[in-house]
């Protein structure tokens, strides 16, 4: 029997997801999710649930990979995305990582995307050439940041009608929509 990864699925497919992940995105949750991924099925659907307010998106990008590397080697499984309640700013950024016709939200549930922040002090003190150096530094890391922040963009919009430049515009002052705005534009495949 040939399974069709690219159909729309109905409420019923999400009846019993095979990861949930509630709370803040953090190493806790990356555990979480490690240990129920190592038990999930090696074929067919796995629904990975999550609602979060958000967190470190270095562990959103982790979690990332793996299910990107996963749906790369595994061809007999499917990695559906399924966000509930609230999908917050690292949580976005995980569910970049699934496919487009693979994210799906609950109703109601709101998507909120924002820039990375950044608390950092930079204290200037020593010779002249060592402070150069570390503004240097500091300036690399912001750039790199920025580099990283609009990959995970650039991932979350393919195949959607919203351009870069508009959620360029809109992430600073954090961009919520709400689950059915996110299917018009393409960026959920569906709202269950």
């Amino acid at each position: 029997m040939t399974t069709d990864w690219n159909e729309t699925l109905n409420p019923q497919a999400f009846d019993a997801p095979r990861i949930l992940l509630c709370g803040t995105v953090d190493y806790d949750m990356y555990d979480s999710f490690r240990r129920q991924f190592a038990d999930a099925p090696r074929t067919g659907l796995v629904v990975v649930e999550l609602s979060t307010l958000g967190g470190d998106p270095e562990v959103a990008r982790m979690m990332g990979e793996d299910i990107r590397f996963h749906s790369e080697l595994s061809a007999e499984r499917r990695f559906v995305f399924l966000g509930k309640a609230a999908i917050y700013s690292a949580g976005a950024t995980f569910m970049s990582f699934f496919a487009r016709g693979n994210r799906y939200l609950t109703r109601g549930t709101r998507l909120m995307i924002h820039e990375r922040k950044l608390c950092k002090t930079l204290e200037i003190n020593g010779p002249l050439t060592t402070c150069i150096a570390s503004v240097k530094a500091t300036l690399h890391e912001i750039e790199h940041s920025i580099a990283i922040q609009n990959e995970g963009f650039e991932n979350l919009i393919a195949g959607s009608s919203v351009t870069m430049d508009e959620v360029l515009r809109r992430a600073p002052e954090n961009w919520y929509l709400e689950a059915q705005e996110a299917k018009t534009l393409g960026l959920i495949e569906g709202v269950i």
